[in-house]
Protein backbone atom coordinates (compact mmCIF):
# COMPACT_ATOMS: atom_id res chain seq x y z
CA UNK A 1 0.00 0.00 0.00
CA UNK A 2 0.88 3.70 -0.23
CA UNK A 3 0.48 5.63 3.04
CA UNK A 4 0.16 9.41 2.80
CA UNK A 5 0.77 10.92 6.23
CA UNK A 6 2.64 7.95 7.71
CA UNK A 7 3.87 9.79 10.81
CA UNK A 8 0.45 11.12 11.85
CA UNK A 9 -1.92 9.25 14.14
CA UNK A 10 -3.83 7.54 11.29
CA UNK A 11 -0.60 6.65 9.52
CA UNK A 12 0.95 5.19 12.67
CA UNK A 13 -2.17 3.08 13.33
CA UNK A 14 -2.26 1.98 9.69
CA UNK A 15 1.29 0.67 10.04
CA UNK A 16 0.32 -1.18 13.23
CA UNK A 17 -2.47 -2.93 11.32
CA UNK A 18 -0.12 -3.61 8.38
CA UNK A 19 2.40 -5.21 10.75
CA UNK A 20 -0.21 -7.34 12.50
CA UNK A 21 -1.63 -8.76 9.26
CA UNK A 22 1.68 -8.80 7.36
CA UNK A 23 0.53 -6.36 4.67
CA UNK A 24 3.11 -4.86 2.32
CA UNK A 25 4.02 -1.17 2.52
CA UNK A 26 5.51 0.15 -0.70
CA UNK A 27 5.48 3.92 -0.15
CA UNK A 28 5.64 6.23 2.85
CA UNK A 29 4.79 9.93 2.61
CA UNK A 30 5.57 11.98 5.71
CA UNK A 31 5.87 15.60 6.76
CA UNK A 32 8.65 16.87 9.01
CA UNK A 33 8.95 14.11 11.62
CA UNK A 34 12.09 12.60 10.09
CA UNK A 35 13.05 10.69 13.24
CA UNK A 36 9.81 8.69 13.23
CA UNK A 37 9.95 8.28 9.46
CA UNK A 38 13.42 6.73 9.72
CA UNK A 39 12.11 4.26 12.30
CA UNK A 40 9.27 3.36 9.91
CA UNK A 41 11.72 2.93 7.02
CA UNK A 42 13.86 0.58 9.10
CA UNK A 43 10.86 -1.58 10.02
CA UNK A 44 8.81 -1.62 6.81
CA UNK A 45 11.45 -1.18 4.04
CA UNK A 46 9.42 0.97 1.61
CA UNK A 47 10.62 1.36 -1.98
CA UNK A 48 9.68 5.06 -2.16
CA UNK A 49 9.71 7.81 0.47
CA UNK A 50 8.46 11.38 0.26
CA UNK A 51 8.87 14.26 2.73
CA UNK A 52 7.70 17.87 2.89
CA UNK A 53 10.99 19.77 2.86
CA UNK A 54 13.73 19.28 0.26
CA UNK A 55 16.33 20.54 2.76
CA UNK A 56 15.76 17.50 4.99
CA UNK A 57 16.40 14.85 2.33
CA UNK A 58 19.90 14.24 3.65
CA UNK A 59 18.47 13.23 7.04
CA UNK A 60 16.28 10.48 5.57
CA UNK A 61 17.77 6.99 5.62
CA UNK A 62 16.60 5.99 2.16
CA UNK A 63 18.04 6.05 -1.35
CA UNK A 64 14.86 7.25 -3.07
CA UNK A 65 13.39 10.35 -1.43
CA UNK A 66 10.90 12.65 -3.14
CA UNK A 67 9.70 15.94 -1.67
CA UNK A 68 6.90 18.51 -1.65
CA UNK A 69 3.43 18.46 -3.16
CA UNK A 70 4.70 17.32 -6.55
CA UNK A 71 6.69 14.59 -4.84
CA UNK A 72 3.50 13.18 -3.30
CA UNK A 73 1.84 12.93 -6.71
CA UNK A 74 4.98 11.42 -8.21
CA UNK A 75 5.12 8.85 -5.40
CA UNK A 76 1.53 7.77 -6.10
CA UNK A 77 2.20 7.50 -9.84
CA UNK A 78 5.41 5.50 -9.42
CA UNK A 79 3.94 3.07 -6.90
CA UNK A 80 2.69 -0.29 -8.07
CA UNK A 81 0.32 -0.63 -5.10
CA UNK A 82 -3.41 -0.79 -5.75
CA UNK A 83 -4.31 0.87 -2.42
CA UNK A 84 -3.62 4.44 -1.30
CA UNK A 85 -4.32 5.46 2.29
CA UNK A 86 -4.73 9.24 2.29
CA UNK A 87 -4.19 10.49 5.84
CA UNK A 88 -2.85 13.92 4.89
CA UNK A 89 -4.17 16.93 6.78
CA UNK A 90 -6.10 19.73 5.10
CA UNK A 91 -6.54 20.94 1.54
CA UNK A 92 -3.19 19.40 0.58
CA UNK A 93 -4.90 16.00 0.48
CA UNK A 94 -7.22 16.87 -2.42
CA UNK A 95 -4.91 16.46 -5.42
CA UNK A 96 -3.60 13.09 -4.18
CA UNK A 97 -7.20 11.86 -3.80
CA UNK A 98 -8.12 12.92 -7.32
CA UNK A 99 -4.96 11.38 -8.80
CA UNK A 100 -5.48 8.11 -6.92
CA UNK A 101 -8.90 7.65 -8.47
CA UNK A 102 -7.71 8.82 -11.89
CA UNK A 103 -5.10 6.05 -11.82
CA UNK A 104 -7.75 3.50 -10.88
CA UNK A 105 -6.29 2.81 -7.46
CA UNK A 106 -8.43 2.21 -4.38
CA UNK A 107 -8.74 5.23 -2.10
CA UNK A 108 -8.94 4.69 1.66
CA UNK A 109 -9.72 8.21 2.79
CA UNK A 110 -8.93 9.78 6.13
CA UNK A 111 -8.45 13.22 4.56
CA UNK A 112 -11.94 14.62 5.10
CA UNK A 113 -11.12 17.84 3.25
CA UNK A 114 -11.07 15.97 -0.08
CA UNK A 115 -14.78 15.26 0.21
CA UNK A 116 -15.65 18.56 1.87
CA UNK A 117 -14.20 20.70 -0.92
CA UNK A 118 -14.65 18.47 -3.95
CA UNK A 119 -17.16 15.71 -3.26
CA UNK A 120 -18.74 16.36 -6.67
CA UNK A 121 -15.43 15.61 -8.42
CA UNK A 122 -14.71 12.30 -6.69
CA UNK A 123 -16.18 8.83 -7.28
CA UNK A 124 -17.67 8.72 -3.81
CA UNK A 125 -19.14 5.22 -4.20
CA UNK A 126 -15.59 3.88 -4.57
CA UNK A 127 -14.13 5.64 -1.51
CA UNK A 128 -13.38 3.60 1.59
CA UNK A 129 -13.81 5.97 4.56
CA UNK A 130 -11.36 5.84 7.45
CA UNK A 131 -13.33 7.70 10.07
CA UNK A 132 -15.12 6.21 13.07
CA UNK A 133 -18.42 7.94 12.26
CA UNK A 134 -18.56 7.08 8.56
CA UNK A 135 -17.25 3.60 9.17
CA UNK A 136 -20.05 3.22 11.71
CA UNK A 137 -22.66 4.31 9.16
CA UNK A 138 -21.26 1.91 6.58
CA UNK A 139 -21.27 -0.90 9.15
CA UNK A 140 -24.96 -0.29 9.91
CA UNK A 141 -26.24 0.05 6.34
CA UNK A 142 -28.75 -2.58 5.29
CA UNK A 143 -31.08 -3.00 2.36
CA UNK A 144 -33.89 -1.25 4.20
CA UNK A 145 -35.44 2.21 3.61
CA UNK A 146 -33.55 4.86 5.57
CA UNK A 147 -35.18 7.88 7.15
CA UNK A 148 -32.03 9.67 8.34
CA UNK A 149 -28.48 9.27 9.62
CA UNK A 150 -26.92 10.54 12.83
CA UNK A 151 -23.27 10.81 13.77
CA UNK A 152 -21.93 11.67 17.20
CA UNK A 153 -19.53 14.29 18.51
CA UNK A 154 -17.42 14.43 21.66
CA UNK A 155 -18.14 18.12 22.17
CA UNK A 156 -14.46 19.06 22.22
CA UNK A 157 -12.39 20.82 24.82
CA UNK A 158 -15.03 23.43 25.71
CA UNK A 159 -18.17 21.33 25.91
CA UNK A 160 -18.63 22.18 29.61
CA UNK A 161 -17.01 25.63 29.68
CA UNK A 162 -19.34 28.42 30.84
CA UNK A 163 -20.46 30.34 27.75
CA UNK A 164 -19.26 33.67 29.14
CA UNK A 165 -15.71 32.29 29.38
CA UNK A 166 -15.39 30.92 25.84
CA UNK A 167 -13.89 34.05 24.31
CA UNK A 168 -11.08 34.07 26.88
CA UNK A 169 -10.03 30.43 26.44
CA UNK A 170 -6.52 29.95 25.03
CA UNK A 171 -5.36 27.78 22.16
CA UNK A 172 -3.48 25.62 24.67
CA UNK A 173 -6.74 24.95 26.49
CA UNK A 174 -8.50 24.23 23.20
CA UNK A 175 -5.93 21.54 22.44
CA UNK A 176 -6.78 19.68 25.64
CA UNK A 177 -9.34 17.24 24.20
CA UNK A 178 -11.42 15.47 26.88
CA UNK A 179 -11.42 12.02 25.25
CA UNK A 180 -8.22 11.52 23.25
CA UNK A 181 -5.12 13.04 21.68
CA UNK A 182 -5.26 14.10 18.03
CA UNK A 183 -3.46 16.51 15.72
CA UNK A 184 -3.60 20.23 16.47
CA UNK A 185 -5.97 21.32 13.71
CA UNK A 186 -8.53 18.56 14.11
CA UNK A 187 -8.54 19.16 17.87
CA UNK A 188 -9.40 22.84 17.33
CA UNK A 189 -12.02 21.82 14.76
CA UNK A 190 -13.51 19.54 17.42
CA UNK A 191 -13.66 22.44 19.89
CA UNK A 192 -15.49 24.66 17.37
CA UNK A 193 -17.64 21.78 15.98
CA UNK A 194 -16.45 22.65 12.45
CA UNK A 195 -15.11 19.13 12.23
CA UNK A 196 -18.63 17.80 12.66
CA UNK A 197 -19.99 20.07 9.91
CA UNK A 198 -17.29 18.59 7.67
CA UNK A 199 -18.31 15.07 8.66
CA UNK A 200 -21.96 15.77 7.86
CA UNK A 201 -20.88 16.86 4.40
CA UNK A 202 -18.79 13.71 4.06
CA UNK A 203 -21.77 11.55 4.99
CA UNK A 204 -23.93 13.39 2.47
CA UNK A 205 -21.46 12.67 -0.34
CA UNK A 206 -20.58 9.11 0.70
CA UNK A 207 -24.10 7.84 1.23
CA UNK A 208 -26.18 10.23 -0.88
CA UNK A 209 -28.27 11.17 2.13
CA UNK A 210 -29.32 14.76 2.79
CA UNK A 211 -30.95 13.97 6.15
CA UNK A 212 -27.85 13.75 8.31
CA UNK A 213 -27.47 15.25 11.76
CA UNK A 214 -25.19 15.06 14.77
CA UNK A 215 -25.44 15.09 18.54
CA UNK A 216 -22.96 15.01 21.40
CA UNK A 217 -22.26 11.69 23.10
CA UNK A 218 -19.67 12.50 25.73
CA UNK A 219 -17.99 9.09 26.13
CA UNK A 220 -17.42 8.48 22.40
CA UNK A 221 -18.76 4.92 22.61
CA UNK A 222 -21.58 5.35 20.08
CA UNK A 223 -20.19 6.58 16.76
CA UNK A 224 -23.17 6.52 14.41
CA UNK A 225 -26.86 5.69 14.20
CA UNK A 226 -29.24 5.01 11.35
CA UNK A 227 -32.94 5.77 11.67
CA UNK A 228 -34.98 3.48 9.42
CA UNK A 229 -38.38 4.35 8.00
CA UNK A 230 -40.02 1.61 10.04
CA UNK A 231 -39.29 3.59 13.22
CA UNK A 232 -36.32 1.55 14.42
CA UNK A 233 -32.81 2.85 15.04
CA UNK A 234 -29.52 0.96 15.06
CA UNK A 235 -26.32 2.22 16.67
CA UNK A 236 -22.67 1.36 16.10
CA UNK A 237 -21.00 0.86 19.49
CA UNK A 238 -17.25 0.34 19.78
CA UNK A 239 -14.29 1.51 21.80
CA UNK A 240 -12.71 4.58 20.21
CA UNK A 241 -9.74 3.19 18.30
CA UNK A 242 -9.00 3.92 14.66
CA UNK A 243 -7.47 0.48 14.08
CA UNK A 244 -11.00 -0.90 13.60
CA UNK A 245 -12.02 1.23 10.57
CA UNK A 246 -8.46 1.04 9.25
CA UNK A 247 -8.52 -2.77 9.32
CA UNK A 248 -11.71 -2.88 7.27
CA UNK A 249 -10.35 -0.26 4.87
CA UNK A 250 -7.17 -2.24 4.23
CA UNK A 251 -8.64 -5.75 4.05
CA UNK A 252 -12.33 -5.42 3.16
CA UNK A 253 -13.46 -7.76 5.91
CA UNK A 254 -12.12 -8.68 9.32
CA UNK A 255 -12.71 -12.03 11.01
CA UNK A 256 -10.82 -11.64 14.28
CA UNK A 257 -10.94 -9.30 17.24
CA UNK A 258 -9.38 -5.90 16.57
CA UNK A 259 -10.61 -4.24 19.76
CA UNK A 260 -12.02 -5.50 23.06
CA UNK A 261 -15.81 -5.20 23.21
CA UNK A 262 -17.37 -2.30 25.08
CA UNK A 263 -18.27 -3.31 28.62
CA UNK A 264 -21.62 -1.57 29.05
CA UNK A 265 -21.70 -2.31 32.77
CA UNK A 266 -18.40 -0.45 33.19
CA UNK A 267 -19.69 2.39 30.99
CA UNK A 268 -22.68 2.61 33.32
CA UNK A 269 -24.53 5.35 31.47
CA UNK A 270 -24.39 7.46 28.34
CA UNK A 271 -25.07 11.18 28.09
CA UNK A 272 -26.44 12.83 24.98
CA UNK A 273 -26.51 16.58 24.35
CA UNK A 274 -27.86 18.79 21.62
CA UNK A 275 -25.29 20.76 19.63
CA UNK A 276 -26.26 24.35 20.35
CA UNK A 277 -25.30 27.49 18.42
CA UNK A 278 -24.55 29.46 21.59
CA UNK A 279 -21.56 27.21 22.25
CA UNK A 280 -20.76 26.27 18.66
CA UNK A 281 -21.68 29.25 16.42
CA UNK A 282 -20.67 27.43 13.23
CA UNK A 283 -23.71 25.18 13.70
CA UNK A 284 -25.83 28.02 12.28
CA UNK A 285 -24.83 27.11 8.71
CA UNK A 286 -25.24 23.33 9.09
CA UNK A 287 -28.55 22.97 7.26
CA UNK A 288 -27.65 25.46 4.54
CA UNK A 289 -24.32 23.84 3.65
CA UNK A 290 -25.97 20.43 3.38
CA UNK A 291 -28.29 21.97 0.77
CA UNK A 292 -25.31 23.68 -0.91
CA UNK A 293 -22.43 21.21 -0.51
CA UNK A 294 -20.38 22.87 -3.24
CA UNK A 295 -19.67 25.65 -0.72
CA UNK A 296 -17.65 23.24 1.38
CA UNK A 297 -14.54 24.57 -0.37
CA UNK A 298 -15.31 28.01 1.09
CA UNK A 299 -15.75 26.75 4.64
CA UNK A 300 -12.61 24.65 4.48
CA UNK A 301 -10.40 27.46 3.17
CA UNK A 302 -11.76 29.96 5.68
CA UNK A 303 -11.37 27.48 8.51
CA UNK A 304 -7.75 26.64 7.70
CA UNK A 305 -6.90 30.34 7.90
CA UNK A 306 -8.98 31.09 11.01
CA UNK A 307 -7.64 28.07 12.91
CA UNK A 308 -4.10 29.12 12.07
CA UNK A 309 -4.85 32.62 13.34
CA UNK A 310 -6.34 31.20 16.54
CA UNK A 311 -3.28 29.01 17.14
CA UNK A 312 -1.14 32.13 16.62
CA UNK A 313 -3.23 33.90 19.29
CA UNK A 314 -4.49 36.53 16.82
CA UNK A 315 -8.19 35.78 17.42
CA UNK A 316 -10.31 33.97 20.01
CA UNK A 317 -12.19 30.70 19.59
CA UNK A 318 -15.54 32.39 18.84
CA UNK A 319 -13.96 34.53 16.13
CA UNK A 320 -12.96 31.37 14.27
CA UNK A 321 -16.64 30.69 13.53
CA UNK A 322 -17.27 34.39 12.88
CA UNK A 323 -14.63 34.49 10.14
CA UNK A 324 -15.82 31.19 8.67
CA UNK A 325 -19.44 32.32 8.49
CA UNK A 326 -18.50 35.70 7.02
CA UNK A 327 -16.59 33.97 4.22
CA UNK A 328 -19.38 31.44 3.70
CA UNK A 329 -21.86 34.27 3.09
CA UNK A 330 -19.44 36.33 0.99
CA UNK A 331 -18.82 33.48 -1.46
CA UNK A 332 -22.42 32.34 -1.77
CA UNK A 333 -22.70 32.13 -5.55
CA UNK A 334 -19.87 29.75 -6.34
CA UNK A 335 -20.36 26.62 -8.44
CA UNK A 336 -17.01 24.86 -9.03
CA UNK A 337 -17.04 22.56 -12.04
CA UNK A 338 -13.46 21.27 -11.95
CA UNK A 339 -10.23 21.25 -9.93
CA UNK A 340 -9.08 24.60 -11.37
CA UNK A 341 -12.28 26.20 -10.05
CA UNK A 342 -11.68 24.62 -6.64
CA UNK A 343 -8.12 25.93 -6.42
CA UNK A 344 -9.14 29.42 -7.54
CA UNK A 345 -11.97 29.66 -5.00
CA UNK A 346 -9.69 28.32 -2.27
CA UNK A 347 -7.12 30.99 -3.10
CA UNK A 348 -9.67 33.83 -3.06
CA UNK A 349 -11.24 32.73 0.23
CA UNK A 350 -7.86 32.47 1.94
CA UNK A 351 -6.99 35.95 0.74
CA UNK A 352 -10.30 37.29 2.08
CA UNK A 353 -9.86 35.64 5.50
CA UNK A 354 -6.25 36.69 5.97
Amino acid sequence: MVILGSTGSIGVNTLKVAKRFELGVETLVAGKNIKLLNEQIKEFHPKIVCIADKKQIGKVNHKKVLYGKEGILEAIEQSQSDLVVNALVGFAGLSPSVLTQKLGKRLALANKESLVVAGNLLQTSKIIPIDSEHFGLWYLLQNKPISSMTITASGGAFRNTPLEKLSSMSSTEALNHPNWKMGRKITIDSATMTNKVFELLEARWLYDCEKVDALIETKSIIHAMINFKDGSTTAHIANADMKLPISFALMGKVQEEILPHVNLVEVGNLQFKEIRQERYPIWEIREDILKNPQRGVVLNAANEISVERFLNNEINILEVAKINKKAYRKFSNISPKNLDDIFEIDKEVRKFCS
